[in-house]
């Protein structure tokens, strides 16, 4: 009997730790996962001549466009490693700093990413392991294009990613095949693939979701660069925050192969970080005086409801590209800040985007 509809109860967000990965230990499930939508583009050329109205032929010219995009509720760092971006795990005492994107940016075959579907009716999480029952689709040579993080009162932290793949292949659950291709012979690699246990509650952390009432946000190095006041007690008061890291990908083509040999880094990269907050106080401040300001450094802190630190986002070499005050009769005067700082490479701890997650737990073995 065909099922009547798909539910979130019955699917689940699986990545690998690499392009060829098999076993079911090189395969992690991504947690509290609040949606994925998945699509894919085939581009034609038709292939018209004189003498006949309707075309002869449509051509495939270039490699379909694959993209796969996902939120989830930000806890404590684990569905970021086990994508392959850099968290100082422990909160500073695991390991040693490094760039959050440096994972991502020199040259690779990407990841793969997998949704599975459970029968009607059924939580994938409590069904046991993922054999015949279920259904596979897999995204194959994925990379991350966009990693995006929202913090706004009344919400819980939520993270956006957008990844484009290579290649889109589904698969029964007994049998499931790796949807990557070989990008340099346009080969599909077609190897079977183990995907671990789903787990109930999400395997790797203990934190259900953090909260905007333990968000703490750090300017007070930008305190005389800025009219509003954004220091101290008297301080504006902070509505919701958005960091954005860019990672587009510029795919390199060439005669004699149908997908692209590589997906390049598209270089430099500028990270921002958006504030906007209800008007208060403002401070004396001349434009004029403040050009040649040096760059600085930007801390949030999300602590877990406990009153521990969950996770901590740091933006270092930041420049204050914007302020803009609105006011109108009815509404509160709010003012809207922009900085933004250029992520240097994996070994430049000092300009970038940097994350730190309390989770230490093992991810790939």
């Amino acid at each position: 009997m065909a099922r009547n509809r798909v539910i979130y109860q019955s699917e689940g967000l699986f990545v690998s730790s690499g392009a060829t990965s098999t076993t079911a230990a090189e395969h992690k499930q991504l947690t509290r996962v609040q949606s994925a939508n998945y699509s894919y583009t085939i581009n034609r050329q038709d292939v018209n001549q004189y003498g006949q109205l309707a075309r002869i032929d449509s051509l495939v010219l270039d490699p379909p466009t694959v993209s796969v995009d996902f939120s989830y509720y930000i806890t404590d760092g684990l569905n970021e490693r086990e994508m392959g971006f850099y968290v100082n795990t422990g909160i500073g005492a695991a390991s040693a700093p490094g760039n959050f994107a440096s994972g991502h940016l020199g040259e690779g075959s990407g990841i793969n990413v997998y949704i599975v579907t459970s029968p009607e009716n059924d939580d994938l999480n409590i069904g046991g392991a993922i054999g015949s029952n279920e259904k596979v689709i897999g995204i194959g040579n994925a990379y991350p294009s966009d990693y995006s993080v929202d913090l706004s009162v009344g919400s819980l932290p939520t993270v956006s990613v957008t990844m484009e793949g290579a290649n889109m292949q589904s698969s029964d659950g007994s049998d499931i095949k790796n949807p990557a291709v070989d990008q340099e012979a346009g080969t599909s690699v077609g190897t079977s693939v183990l995907l671990p246990t789903p787990a109930s509650g999400g395997a790797g952390t203990t934190i259900t979701a953090l909260r905007p009432g333990d968000i703490t946000m750090n300017l007070s190095n930008f305190n005389t660069e800025t009219i509003a006041d954004i220091d101290g007690d008297g301080s504006i008061h902070v509505q919701s925050a958005s960091i954005s890291v860019p990672l587009s990908r510029t795919p390199l083509d060439r005669l004699g192969s149908k997908f692209a040999y590589a997906r390049t880094v598209d270089f430099p990269i500028t990270t921002t970080l958006s504030v906007s907050a209800i008007m208060n106080e403002q401070e004396s401040v001349n434009l004029a005086t403040v050009l040649e300001e040096p760059e600085q450094d930007v801390t949030i802190t999300l602590k877990q409801p406990n009153g521990a630190t969950g996770v901590i986002w740091e933006l270092k070499g930041a420049l204050v590209d914007s302020e803009s005050f609105s006011s109108s009769i009815g509404s509160n005067k709010t003012v809207d800040l922009t900085f933004s700082a250029q992520i240097g490479g994996p070994e430049d701890i000092a300009a970038g985007i940097f994350l730190s997650g309390v989770n230490s737990t093992k991810i790939f073995s």
